[in-house]
């Protein structure tokens, strides 16, 4: 098992923690007709109209030049985030807590935070967590707090043998097929300023990061989930998501969004993605107020 150093530059990680920056953006409505066409939504929001849950992510993402990429697509390490020189970077999971809609058309800001750093060591070998808390704001007013987990692994060694299959839930009462083809994802990467390999150049995802093929976002199966959790409440309003990753979708690779009455907390949705050999792809909570 690789051992890491926690410091950079005489920096331990930890001094990352209560890091802050701050990035306003208009929320176009040019930018959220884009996504809408790329979900194939029949009809778009318009200025005025409420941001869908989980289309926020189209925001407040750094477009910074090519040179500032690193060999994955990802900004180069450092800056705000702390420099992890493990080479596998994902984000893991998250909790989102919805207090009021961003409007489309307005001025909104976001001011994240670093609020822990830890290191752990498995099976998969060394990871490092970080967690940033994001606060959303529009009209002086805090609509979106979210806490998001990212985490840094090590490369999958070659020949190694695939992870065992988590399986998915069974039980769920409503169901819905999604099929990510090329298109999806390159278009999601572009939107949302995604310039990580393994959406989009498949020779990469499958010689450097060891993938069998083109992977579906993260962000992407959470906003589906969101989406599809909010079709079926449509009485009440999407006020926390909490979720987690647990296994890679592929594209082209049909699969399942499911969803089920929550028995414990009430007035939620248990709501999972199901991969094309059964497994668990994502697994969430939708808490919903009337």
């Amino acid at each position: 098992m690789n051992q890491i150093s926690e410091t950079s530059g005489g920096e331990s990680w930890q001094d990352w923690v209560g890091r802050q920056e701050t990035v306003s953006e208009l929320l176009a409505a040019e930018k959220v007709a884009a996504l809408a066409a790329t979900l194939d939504v029949a009809m778009a929001p318009v200025p005025g109209d409420e941001l869908p849950p989980g289309w926020h992510w189209l925001f407040f993402n750094p477009f910074v030049p090519r040179s500032g990429l690193g060999p994955d697509g990802h900004p180069k390490r450092g800056g705000f985030l702390p420099p992890v020189p493990l080479p596998r970077r994902m984000w893991a999971g998250g909790r989102v807590h919805y207090s009021r809609p961003l409007t489309i058309g307005k001025m909104a800001a976001r001011t994240s935070t670093i609020s822990k750093v830890e290191t752990k060591s498995g099976r998969a070998g060394t990871l490092v967590f970080v967690t940033v808390v994001h606060r959303t704001v529009c009209d002086d007013v805090e609509c979106i707090v979210e806490e998001q987990d990212i985490v840094y692994r090590e490369a999958a060694a070659p020949g190694a043998p695939a992870p065992t299959l988590t399986p998915a839930p069974e039980g769920g009462q409503w169901r819905a097929v999604v099929t990510p083809d090329p298109v999806l994802l390159f278009r999601y990467s572009a939107l949302t300023a995604n310039g990580h390999r393994i959406h989009y150049d498949a020779d990469y995802a499958r010689a450097e990061e060891n993938y069998p093929a083109l992977v579906v976002h993260g962000p992407l199966t959470a906003t589906l989930l969101q989406n599809f959790a909010a079709e079926l409440r449509p009485d009440a309003d999407l006020s926390r998501f909490e979720f987690r990753g647990v296994h890679p979708l592929f594209v082209s690779a049909p699969f399942v969004l499911e969803a089920k009455l929550s028995e414990n907390p009430e007035d939620a949705l248990e709501v999972w993605a199901r991969g094309p050999q059964g497994e668990l792809a994502m697994r969430a909570t939708a808490h919903f107020t009337r």
